[in-house]
């Protein structure tokens, strides 16, 4: 039986300064995403980012508290991939049982010079403040930004 209430979610939305094919990198190579993928005060060392970008494929990447030392490590398994539109994958610890694990869906529409980014998690009720989910992921879509400028 499924803990996961998929029910639940949030959503984010960036218009990003960078183009689709730009932000896709940003979430698909794992030199970038050591460089953005974190809240700040966190840091992701290169060598403990792993991905196989296709359909099936797993990752795993940790988070490190710059104050504490704290490591948080997290994965998940790559349920769409559609090159420089949409990614979708599971999140949470890695070997979860993907049919049991918050699942992230990363759009990307051309905007302009720009891209118009929709980012949203199924399977957690994260609100604006929570310091926990939420914040996290808005924080690093913060660092994603800025990554791209």
């Amino acid at each position: 039986m499924s803990n996961t209430d998929m029910t639940q979610s949030f959503t984010l939305t960036r218009t990003l300064d960078a183009t689709p094919e730009q932000v896709w990198h940003a979430w698909t190579d794992p030199d970038a995403i050591a460089d953005w993928w974190h809240p700040r005060n966190t840091s992701t060392p290169r060598d403990e980012v792993e991905v196989d970008v296709r359909v099936g494929g797993h990752y795993t990447y940790t988070m490190v508290n710059d104050d504490t030392g704290e490591r948080v490590v997290t994965g998940g398994v790559y349920q769409e991939v559609s090159p420089v539109e949409r990614l979708v994958f599971t999140w949470g610890e890695p070997g979860s049982d993907p049919e049991d694990t918050p699942i992230v869906t990363v759009t990307l529409e051309p905007s302009g010079g720009g891209t118009h980014m929709t980012f949203e998690l199924h399977g957690f009720a994260g609100q604006p403040g929570d310091g926990f989910v939420y914040d996290g992921w808005d924080e690093a879509l913060d660092v994603l930004e800025e990554y791209l400028a």
